[in-house]
């Protein structure tokens, strides 16, 4: 009986001092927020309860996401929440795809001496119109053409 008792006794301090001596969500919070900081992840916040590490926040991008989740399992998390959120790329306007265009449009004109020629570019559609040279006018054609343009309309006059 005194056997019993001792060994249910040793048995029943041994998971007290187990739980005891284990890391407090508090401390595995902050262990996780030190090795953010250690690998210069910023805009993450986390919250440890019962070893599940939320992480919230924005960050760049899906790498740094991903960074993230993996810098937060220290030791005393047993799963990790990640949701995070990265950043949306940023889109490119219509308008600033058609100024690029444009620019590359008369460089590459320039280029094989077209002079003469103007280009108008509405949401992709290419308009060349002017006056270019009888024996350049096929090359200059030939520029818009290949240059991507979704549409491109030849208004452009050949001259002497």
């Amino acid at each position: 009986m005194k056997i019993k008792f001792l060994t249910t006794s040793v048995i029943a301090a041994m998971f007290f001092i187990a739980a005891c001596g284990g890391k407090s969500d508090s401390d595995v919070q902050k262990a996780a927020q030190d090795n953010l900081a250690a690998q210069g992840i910023t805009g993450v916040n986390v919250a440890v309860a019962d070893g599940v590490a939320t992480l919230t926040g924005e960050v760049e991008d899906i790498t740094v996401k991903n960074r993230a989740e993996n810098a937060s399992r220290v030791e005393g998390v047993t799963t990790v929440d990640n949701q995070i959120t990265a950043r949306p790329l940023p889109q490119a306007t219509p308008e600033a795809g058609d100024a690029v265009l444009k620019q590359r449009i008369e460089e590459n004109l320039r280029r094989i001496g077209c002079e003469g020629a103007t280009i108008e570019i509405t949401q992709g559609v290419v308009t060349i119109s002017g006056t270019v040279p009888d024996a350049r006018y096929a090359e200059c054609i030939k520029v818009v053409q290949e240059s991507g343009a979704l549409k491109p309309i030849n208004n452009l006059q050949r001259g002497s």
